[in-house]
């Protein structure tokens, strides 16, 4: 008789999402293996003229542009996040926009910049955040309950900022199959505590929390771990990466990938010490 491979907790999903798969195909191994595209309810025929001004653009930099400035006229930004804006009129400063959002992750993924990150994961993927500051058992837990008031003070009185998300996730996955046409993963790394989910024949998975941070850089990865796991990441599942806003996840090579079940390796280039 063969093993049936792990397949996420349901501890870790939500039975309702707003996309177009539900969150126990995101989260499992399948969908690892054979990715395919995630598309947020709404968000393609809303603005669809972001996408058609995007799909004009020759180059990574006027299509930075273009959504740097359509960010900030739709949402009424501040105009020193469009360095390069021909506006005259200072726009209204909301407390939170998506430029502020990515900052605060980088600098703190369990601050309350992270809580509304993880909370919009929820919200659009379906995947229940299972650590914010401390382990989550379950939505009926204390720890959520403080999760969920740190993220309802991270939205409050902000300009749409979980729709702000939704095109930032979008522009991300449109610039990703721009610059990696032959590719349906990468190649990542993070570093790593506590134990496998599970291991299977010499086959190592892990459970991710709903939103976690992988890069590029082994070297770099063990700086958050005692070790260093590599995996393939679905293109599919990368919220934002450090060149896709020049400035933001700056200098650590940094992805910010959704969570659920990965196959995983060890990997054996370095070690800690």
């Amino acid at each position: 008789m063969t093993c049936q491979e792990p397949q996420p907790p349901r501890s870790a999903l939500l039975p309702i999402n707003r996309c177009n798969l539900p969150a126990c195909v995101i989260a499992s191994l399948e969908y690892q293996r054979h990715p395919a595209p995630l598309y947020i309810d709404s968000v393609a025929t809303l603005y669809a003229d972001l996408w058609a001004q995007l799909a004009q653009c020759i180059n990574s930099h006027e299509r930075l542009s273009c959504f740097r400035n359509y960010m900030t006229l739709k949402f009424r930004l501040p105009a020193d996040d469009l360095p390069d804006s021909p506006l005259s009129e200072p726009q209204l400063r909301p407390k939170a926009h998506y430029n502020r959002m990515i900052r605060g992750w980088l600098f703190d993924s369990d601050s309350r910049e992270g809580a509304v990150w993880k909370g919009w994961v929820e919200s659009r993927f379906g995947l229940l955040t299972r650590f914010h500051k401390t382990a989550i058992a379950g939505p009926e837990s204390e720890a959520y309950l403080q999760f969920m008031e740190t993220r309802a003070r991270g939205i409050h009185n902000t300009n749409a900022l979980e729709t702000q998300l939704d095109l930032l996730y979008s522009f991300c996955q449109i610039e990703l199959r721009e610059r990696y046409p032959q590719h349906r993963h990468l190649r990542l790394y993070r570093g790593s505590r506590g134990p496998m989910f599970a291991e299977q024949h010499g086959r190592a998975f892990k459970l991710f929390n709903n939103l976690s941070s992988f890069t590029l850089d082994p070297e770099e990865a063990l700086r958050f771990g005692d070790t260093v796991l590599e995996t393939a990441v679905p293109l599919s599942k990368i919220v934002c990466f450090d060149s896709l806003l020049p400035g933001q996840l700056q200098g650590e090579q940094e992805y910010m990938v959704l969570g659920g079940l990965f196959e995983v390796a060890h990997y054996r280039g370095i070690t800690g010490h």
